[in-house]
């Protein structure tokens, strides 16, 4: 029998299957395509997620730069939003195409061991209070797989959901119709001060949402050559049938309407995976259960919701990194009561939180007269540094605060260390950490009793810093403390709370 199943190889699920594997798990991911599927999806990553790739040893095999840096700004409801004169700026962005990042992660999950099978479909499962059998369809025919956990990350459709039979509650739209793709565009229409789009009407900077009154408009040249468009439309949808294939000639009679200037547009050129597509209207929904007994789930099986402000990758990938160490603590029986369980306590009020954000957006770049004012009104609300920090914290998920407590909870902050490498061997390794800063590693023997889970890091920080640091392997604090001694018997409560009764008396326990 596996310890845990999981359904969809996209980067949820691989991110889900290579923290399993650093927690000392393995798992088997099953992805009913044989091969990827080429199709441009997200282009990049925002907010809280950048610095846990790096954390991880990610970030720089995706990046051209050894570390990230927050941008000085980025887009809200197609609104620029200044970042680069707040006293703390958590915005991060890398922008790779989501394939990229799942080839990335492909690579990285068989390196440490994980099963991943392709073409292997699953059919359906039944449960028990111990275990979940899991029939899959896979190329040589049906089988049965035993496991302790599924997991479904099979996207905003999930079979998985559907299978166990949670509702999926939410509101659909139909009034947009969204078109995007790669194209290739006249040289005498790139702006060569800005890089920006440049028509009859001015010109539309790159990588911005530009607002007009029958639709919203983006011009994103990640390769010049081939830049990236995508128009969104309130009306003018009934110049198409839904089985018909997006066309050039259709998309640029969608830019017309939408600016109200004329775009040459040509088909992109190389060896691609393109961009060509058109959606719908949309849906946001969240699950009504992240959990039923056995089986659970992690990023859009779970949460659906509009693609503004490019959230989903932030969501789910922090989805895995929250559920893998608790789900590896079942398995591996040390969890304590009720740890499995938060995994929804936690990412419920931060899905919650994306939706109304994103839903906020979508107000905001609508048409109509009423939409206008409310954004001249908007303006005026961007003059405030404390609005623009609220924004900043929002859109990167630095507001997230799991529990009551208000020392703990928050994402472990950069501290500067005079010796940085244990703690980054112990964050790449995915390890819950006590960061002792004390004089003379007073709190090595307190953590000792846990050494088979919790990796004690004992050096020193310059500047001001905290004296102690519980970190649990999401990156989240677990416990901290400011004081010149810390409270032990509060740190050998967190550290019970989160990573269950000690092996062994800390009285018996060598430093």
């Amino acid at each position: 029998m596996s310890d845990i199943v999981i359904a969809g190889a996209g980067p949820n699920g691989l991110m889900l299957a290579a923290e399993l594997c650093l927690a000392g798990v393995r798992p088997i991911v099953l992805e009913r395509l044989a091969e990827p599927d080429g199709v441009r999806r997200a282009n990049g990553l925002v907010g809280q997620v950048v610095p846990l790739l790096h954390r991880r040893g990610l970030f720089e095999k995706l990046a051209e730069v050894p570390e990230p840096t927050p941008v000085p700004r980025f887009v809200f409801g197609a609104f620029p939003v200044e970042f680069a004169d707040l006293p703390r700026n958590p915005m991060y962005i890398l922008p790779k195409p989501q394939h990229e990042l799942e080839q990335m992660l492909i690579e990285h999950v068989r390196a440490l061991g994980a099963d991943l099978r392709r073409g292997h479909e699953i059919t359906g499962f039944t449960q028990d209070e111990n275990s979940v059998t899991v029939q899959v369809q896979g190329p040589d025919g049906p089988y049965e797989l035993g496991a302790e956990y599924l997991v479904g990350a099979d996207g905003g459709r999930s079979t998985v959901r559907k299978l166990a039979g949670i509702d999926f509650p939410g509101v659909s739209w139909d009034e947009t119709v969204s078109r995007s793709a790669n194209v290739r565009i006249p040289q005498s229409f790139v702006d060569p001060v800005t890089g920006g789009l440049k028509l009859e009407t001015g010109v539309i900077p790159p990588f911005q949402h530009h607002r007009t009154e029958t639709g919203l408009f983006v011009f994103a040249p990640f390769d010049p050559a081939n830049p990236a468009l995508s128009v969104t439309e309130h009306s003018g949808a009934a110049d198409f049938a839904e089985d018909d294939p997006l066309t050039m000639e259709e998309l640029r009679a969608s830019v017309q309407r939408v600016l109200g200037a004329d775009l040459p547009l040509e088909p992109p050129s190389g060896p691609g995976p393109f961009l060509l597509r058109r959606l719908s209207g949309g849906n946001t929904r969240i699950a009504e259960t992240y959990r039923r007994g056995r089986v659970l789930l992690v990023g859009d099986a779970a949460h659906v919701h509009s693609a503004l402000g490019g959230p989903g990758l932030n969501l789910g990938l922090q989805d895995a990194a929250n559920l893998a160490w608790k789900l590896a603590a079942e398995v591996r029986g040390w969890a304590p009561p009720g740890l499995l369980d938060s995994y929804e306590a936690e990412r419920r009020p931060v899905s919650e939180r994306v939706v109304m954000h994103t839903q906020a957006q979508s107000a905001l770049v609508a048409p109509g007269p009423e939409v206008t004012a409310l954004r001249e009104f908007f303006v005026e609300l961007l003059d405030s540094p404390d609005t623009r920090q609220h924004i900043a914290d929002l859109m990167s998920g630095a507001d997230i605060h799991y529990g009551t407590d208000p020392d703990s909870g928050r994402w472990a902050p950069d501290l500067p260390l005079a010796d940085p490498g244990p703690l980054t061997a112990a964050y790449q390794a995915a390890r819950p950490v006590l960061l002792d800063l004390t004089p003379g590693a007073a709190l090595a023997d307190v953590a000792a009793p846990w050494e088979d889970r919790v990796t004690t890091v004992s050096t020193t920080a310059t500047g001001d810093a905290p004296t102690a640091l519980l970190i649990r392997p999401d990156g989240y604090v677990a416990w901290s403390s400011t004081d010149a001694e810390p409270d032990v018997e509060a740190l050998r409560t967190a550290l019970t709370q989160w990573f269950g009764a000690p092996v062994r008396s800390a009285v018996s326990s060598p430093r």
